[in-house]
């Protein structure tokens, strides 16, 4: 568990509702999302005054009918911290990467204090296949030796980070890149087995003072997974537990990852078995019981510490829908499973 230390304002932003999200539209008059175990205290049930439009435009009404059932999760996350894990197939398709970044940006614009944590996985693999160097894997972690590490930090902080802050900036918010180094942000220290994993490390410390006023005056963070213990030596860290960490020291209301999967399954085999929500208790003996294994395990583990450490709720949703964010924080319905402590 981590231990935790303690130019001009960003440019107004201006929102475009030309496209309501296409899963929040009822099939119905009626617009109604299931509560999610009842955890939401919003339980939305606001008559529209329109039908929805049969052509592809939706009608000026019908938009407002939309923003109008978002009004309740807005108050209840206004000047909240979302700390946000990027990665898996939102990182690779085009499509959904404008997705994320979009619902980044509509987030902040209604008062939500988002930070973003990335890894980038596919870029290293394909930079490392460039010069020849296989790319290898020891229980689910990437066995990273000096040169490895090298190539590590140059694609997450210098390629993946800067061009995540442009898309942000292009979509109308402004986000600043930063990587655990920067402010000593993070402090790492190696992984039990370092032996055999080279320089893969785990959060020591965090400092979250370079990140406060970023936030307080509406910036967008992004943070690459890299940090460097106290003798300045660079490591590569798990991109989930770096946002775990960084929730539990910023106190945030929520953490989400993002995964290629629908959430947690009762049955592994059956995606209609998802868990919509789970308190700690009830997801440690579903561990027991073998029906979480593989890589969920150590994102339900970072769900865990997180919660302990005072995060209000964490997330695992589906990163391969569309706006997954938005269905996670304005809807009853979510977008995964939702951990509580």
């Amino acid at each position: 568990m981590a231990t935790v230390t303690s130019n001009n304002p960003p440019k107004p932003l201006s929102l475009s509702i030309s496209n309501p999200l296409k899963p929040l539209t009822p099939k119905s008059p009626s617009l109604r999302f299931p509560p999610r175990n009842n955890h939401h205290h919003h339980r939305l049930s606001v008559n529209a005054a329109v039908s929805p439009p049969s052509s592809n435009e939706p009608s000026p009404d019908y938009r407002f009918e939309i923003l109008s059932e978002s009004l309740p999760f807005i108050q209840k996350f206004r000047g909240k911290t979302i700390v946000v894990k990027y990665g898996g197939a939102a990182m690779t398709s085009p499509e959904l990467k404008a997705s994320v970044v979009s619902d980044l940006v509509l987030l902040a614009c209604v008062g939500l204090r988002p930070i973003l944590v990335h890894g980038g996985g596919p870029d290293i693999n394909r930079y490392l296949k460039q010069l020849d160097i296989p790319p290898e894997f020891r229980d689910g972690l990437r066995v990273t030796d000096a040169t490895t590490m090298e190539i590590v930090s140059m694609v997450l902080v210098g390629k993946v980070n800067k061009n995540l802050v442009s898309l942000i900036n292009a979509a109308g918010a402004t986000a600043v890149g930063l990587s655990g180094h920067d402010g000593r942000l993070l402090t790492a220290r190696p992984v039990p087995n370092s032996a055999r994993l080279g320089f893969v490390g785990e959060v020591a410390r965090v400092d979250p003072s370079v990140l406060r006023p970023l936030v307080d005056s509406g910036y967008i963070p992004v943070i690459a997974s890299v940090a460097a213990d106290e003798a300045g030596q660079a490591y590569n860290i798990n991109a989930d537990t770096v946002a775990g960490e960084l929730a539990a020291a910023l106190g945030a209301e929520k953490l989400i990852l993002l995964t290629d999967v629908a959430g947690i399954l009762e049955d592994r085999e059956d995606v209609g078995s998802l868990v919509k929500e789970i308190d700690i208790k009830g997801v440690k003996k579903m561990i027991e019981d073998g029906k979480v294994g593989g890589g969920m395990i150590p994102k339900v583990k970072c769900c865990i510490r997180s919660l302990a450490q005072g995060v209000k709720t964490a997330s695992i949703i589906d990163g391969r829908r569309q706006h997954s964010l938005l269905h996670e924080i304005m809807s009853d319905e979510g977008a995964g499973t939702m951990i509580t402590g």
